[in-house]
This record gives structure tokens, sequence and C-alpha cells, in this order.
């Protein structure tokens, strides 16, 4: 009787120690940076295992995006994504649903609303995405600015969606732009663009925003005459680094550590937006998924880039991973090169 107490002992030792260290390995904020070639697809995976992914990248190509999501799903532990948000409807941001459904359980997508552009990928994309839906392949919940979404370990709160943004700072924001100035007044957007769901991140003292691809009047409605979103910790530079977005009212005001651009070889990474955003006051470094074409000499260093080519016979579709704690620190993790760097918390 005696050995079967002690073998029980050991047993229950034995699972909460392993209890214990499956914990301390999952106690930050694990970020991809998935490849999709120019489109988006930012995988968010909480300490509790919660997840959250931003956009799915292009449909077709043999399921190319769709599979990278899944592989970097299940690099991460998890055997379904728990709500995924559709920013808009252009297709390399809502085209690889049906493929990514197909591969992996998706609980509920999340969106914007209405279709308010009739491009026929874009009618397309929003037409196989609603039909999911009706087919009950996933739930739909559309979100408005100031709504929260309910993650474990994460405040999540939208700040844009459906052409507009949120009317009031949030919690220790709301000091006067001086950034304001210095960004041209463009005129209105009114492409699915200027429409998408745009969110702030704060995970304990880590805060990342991710706007989408909304547009420069509506970074300057948000933003102008006062800074309604605070700092970053990291900056998701928004629209894959093209030059419609990323004005200084934006990104100079949140004074990011870091900056992270989603492009492609040919796609974002636009000359005018690297150099604001290499400018920006105070930032610690900034990182690629693709050396840009366009960027030339003003591409950061290659040790920051993932994918050095476009070339599809040789591109590997490498990711970026950063790992964040809650006490605002955070390492940054270039899959091409196997090197880590660490950013102390601010």
């Amino acid at each position: 009787m005696i050995r079967r107490f002690t073998g029980i002992a050991v047993l229950l030792l034995s699972l909460a120690m392993a209890q214990l260290a499956r914990a301390q390995s999952q106690s930050t904020l694990d970020i991809y940076f998935i490849d999709v070639e120019g489109g988006q697809a930012t995988l968010f995976v909480t300490p509790h295992h919660d997840s959250l992914l931003i956009d799915t990248g292009w449909p077709g190509r043999d399921s190319r995006d769709a599979r990278r999501i899944v592989a970097a799903a299940k690099l991460a532990g998890l055997t379904k994504i728990d709500d995924v948000i559709i920013t808009h409807y252009h297709d390399d941001h809502v085209g690889g649903v049906p493929q990514l459904v197909a591969q992996m359980p998706v609980g509920t997508f999340i969106d914007h609303g209405p279709l308010y552009e009739r491009c026929p990928t874009c009618v397309s994309g929003f037409n196989s995405y609603t039909a999911l839906i009706a087919a009950g392949k996933a739930k739909r919940l559309t979100v408005k600015p100031g709504d929260s979404l309910p993650l474990r370990d994460l405040e999540v709160k939208v700040l844009s969606a459906n052409g507009d943004v949120i009317a009031q700072p949030m919690p220790g924001a709301g000091q006067p732009n001086t950034f304001c100035a210095a960004s041209e007044i463009r005129p209105d957007d009114t492409t699915e663009n200027s429409h998408s769901v745009g969110v702030s991140i704060r995970f304990g003292r880590f805060h990342t925003t991710d706007l989408g691809d909304l547009t420069w009047d509506k970074e300057r409605a948000l933003m102008c005459p006062v800074n309604r979103i605070g700092e970053d910790s990291l900056l998701i530079v928004s629209h894959h680094g093209w030059n419609q977005s990323s004005s200084p009212a934006y990104v100079d005001a949140v004074k990011p550590q870091v900056a992270i651009m989603d492009n492609g070889a040919t796609k974002g990474g636009s000359l005018p937006t690297v150099i604001t955003l290499n400018a920006i006051p105070g930032m610690k470094a900034m990182w690629q998924l693709h050396r840009s074409e366009e960027a030339g000499p003003h591409n950061v260093p290659e040790d920051r880039i993932a994918n050095l080519t476009g070339d599809p016979a040789i591109d590997k579709g490498y990711y970026l991973k950063v790992s964040a704690k809650r006490d605002g620190s955070f390492t940054v993790f270039n899959e091409r090169t196997g090197k880590t760097v660490a950013y102390p918390a601010r």
C-alpha cells in the first residue's frame, strides 16, 4: 500500500512539475509575423493559449498563405484559432479565409460590417467569406470603435472600424499631438482601406497597435489634435508600409521602441514610408518581412529582414516572432538567421 501511495505521489509531483514548466514556457505573448508576400497575417498567442489572428493573406496560390498560417499556429501549439480579425475586404487580407478554415478550425471572425468597394476581387472575397459564415463554419462578430474583445491575458480595444474612430482617448493618452503640424492633409479615402478594423493590444506594460490598412486621413482623425492611442512598445506598420498610411501624426506620436513592417518584395515598403519610419524619434530598430525593392539602400540591415528575395523559386517564407513579457520587455526572433534581439522595457 505504501508503495502504491508513493507511486501516486511521484506521479502527481511529476504532473505538477510538468504544468509548472509549461506555464513558465508560456509566460510571454508571442506574435508571429507570417510572410504572405505583401498581404497580412499576424498571429497573437497568449500565455493561456488564447489566439488572435489578424487577416489571412491571399487566396489561391495552392493555399500557400493558409499553409503558412497553420504552420505557425501548430508551432505555437494551437489546434484551432479562437478569433480572426478581418480588417477589411481586400483580397490580400480576406482572401485566405476559405483555405484557412479548410485546414484549421476558427471560432469567430471579427469584421467592420458591409462591403464598401465593388472591385471584382473585393466582391469575390467578401462573398466567399460571408458564404462560409452562412454555412456555419464559424461565428461572425461585427465591431465598432470602443468595443473590447474577450481574450484572456490581453486588453484588446477597437480603435477604428467602418470608417469611424474612437471619440475618447485610451487611458493615459489624450496629450496634444505636436506631430500633426508635420503631416499634410490629404483627401478622404473611400476605399475598403479607410474602413479597416484597427486595434490596440495591451499585455501588462507591453503595448502594440495594428490598424490594418487604415489610411492617412483616418490616422489624422484618430491622432489629431490629441493622441488618442498613447505610446507603443511595438508599432505594427500599417498598410504593408505603403505611402498611403504611416503619417508622422501617427507613427511619430506613438513613439515606438520597435516597428515591424509586413511588406512584400514588390508590395508595400514604399521609399517615402521607409524613410519616415527610420526617422521616428527615439526608435531603437525597424524590422521587415521582406527586403523592399523600391526602398533600395534605405532597407534596414539584412539581419533585421526575414526574407531577402521575393523570387518564388527560392523564397522560403520566413517569419519574424516577437515574444513580449508583462513588464514591457520583448524580443524579436528572425527565423532566417536564427538570431534573437532583446529590447528592455522603458
